[in-house]
This record gives structure tokens, sequence and C-alpha cells, in this order.
């Protein structure tokens, strides 16, 4: 009974010494991680120490920043000055005028100033040069003479010449279309862009066809003579009575307007022979 009690003890024994070894090798599985991690942190502290030394050492050693400028001065206004107080200006301002250039304007008078660099309200240093922009003025052009063109040609011309076109249009004895007076006269010299207007012919007044049925051919040729038109052709028609000599026919018809110069046929009533 007794050897069998040791042999059961010794079996507890043994069964309780597996623990122990199983605990062990987890505290080094866990110690592993840790050791991974302090050993990383190590190596970005020393990279960080080495980068911010190599930057001080570029910044303040290898290339060190320029000294500040000296004083800076507010650029001022000059935009519609001339030049005389521009100059007068800029050096109540510790500044100096720089290049100056031109360019036509069509609103801003000429040798006023239009631009300028730097800008108002820009900081300069001392005796710094301001360049400024002056203005020529409006560019100046001549009336061209468009008429007796049509009018689609005068537009054309004063269009591509730097006008604004406007029309108006009048009865004339000119042909329909044609452009018979020019506002301002042909010409005259304007600053561009500048507003010309044609005057276009409507052609001549129109007049109406009378009724010459039943009158002497005489006094029908007179008559259509009177308000411009022009007798065509007469023919002879036979006719019995008292409209011998008399028109029985006319084309066009009565109140059918015309131009003038028109013409017009008539037929004359004849006897036969």
């Amino acid at each position: 009974m007794r050897l069998g009690g040791a042999l059961a003890r010794t079996r507890r024994g043994g069964k309780k010494k597996r623990p122990a070894a199983k605990k062990a090798k987890k505290t080094r599985a866990r110690s592993a991680p840790g050791a991974r991690r302090r050993a990383l942190g190590l190596l970005i502290g020393l990279v960080v120490i080495g980068w911010g030394g190599g930057y001080l050492v570029s910044t303040q050693i290898l290339f060190p920043a320029p000294p500040p400028p000296g004083d800076l001065f507010q650029v001022p206004d000059l935009r519609g000055l001339g030049l005389a107080s521009a100059s007068e200006r800029l050096a109540g301002a510790n500044l100096a005028l720089g290049v100056v250039d031109s360019l036509k304007h069509p609103s801003i008078n000429p040798n006023l100033i239009l631009g300028q660099s730097p800008l108002p309200g820009q900081l300069a240093l001392a005796e710094g040069p301001v360049g400024v922009t002056i203005s020529l003025g409006p560019e100046m052009r001549a009336v061209p003479d468009v008429r007796r063109l049509t009018e689609r040609s005068a537009r054309t011309v004063l269009g591509t010449t730097g006008f604004v076109v406007s029309v108006d249009s009048v009865q004339s004895d000119q042909p329909r279309g044609r452009v018979v007076g020019l506002d301002p006269p042909p010409d005259s010299v304007v600053a561009l862009p500048a507003q010309v207007e044609l005057v276009v012919s409507l052609g001549p007044p129109l007049v109406k066809m009378p009724l010459v049925l039943g009158l002497e051919e005489d006094v029908a040729v007179a008559m259509l003579d009177s308000l411009g038109l022009v007798v065509g052709s007469v023919e002879e028609v036979f006719r019995f009575g008292r409209m011998q000599g008399m028109v029985v026919e006319q084309e066009p018809p009565a109140d059918t307007e015309l131009e003038p110069g028109t013409e017009v046929r008539l037929a004359i009533g004849r006897r036969g022979r």
C-alpha cells in the first residue's frame, strides 16, 4: 500500500512541473513584442535627432538666411496724375519715378497716368523705382466719304475703320439704298470710337397713276409728263363715234403707285381706214 501511494505522489509531482514550463514560454512570448517596440522607438528618435541637427547646420551655418531688408515704404496711388505731380508724390514717399510707357485710351486725357507698377499700397525699398503708363488720349480719325455707295458697302467701310454706324432714310431722287449724306460730314476728324449716321435714299417719292381714260391724247400725255411719268408706247385701236383721238386703254391702271420715270402705255381710239 505504501508503494502504491509513493507512485501516486510521484505521478502527481510530474504533472505539476509541466504548467510551469508553459508559463515560462508565455512570458518569453510576451516580452518579445515589447523589445521590438522599444527598438523601433529608439530608431525613430535617432532619425528625428539626425534630421533636426542637419536642418540646423544647413540653415544656420551652410546657408544662413539673408539679413532683413531696410526700411520699406508704401507706394502711393499715382493714377490720374501728370508726370510732374507723380514725381513729387513719389519723392515724398522716398521713392523714385521709373520707366514711363504710353498707350492710347478712348476716355483718359493725354499725359495722365493710367497704371503703375508696383501697385498702390504695396511696399518698396527706399528710392525704389515705380514704373508708370501714361495715356496718349483717344485715337483720332477722319470720317471717310462713303456717299454714292450702297448702304451695305458704306457700313463695311465705316465698321472696319473703327466707326459705329446708324442709319436714317429720306426720300431722294437718288436710287433706293444709296447713301446721300453723312453725320458728321466727310473728312471730319473725330475721336474713336465715334458714331456716324448714314442718310440712305428711299428713292424718289411715289406718284399715283392718274385716270386718263376718255381724255384727248395731248391732254393725257401732258398730265403724265407733269407727274414725271413717261409715255412709252401709244397704240391705235378701232373705235366708232366720239372716242376718236381719246384714250381708251391705259397701263398701269389708275391709282397704282409708281416711281417717277416709269413708262406708261396708252391706247388711242381711231376710226379704221
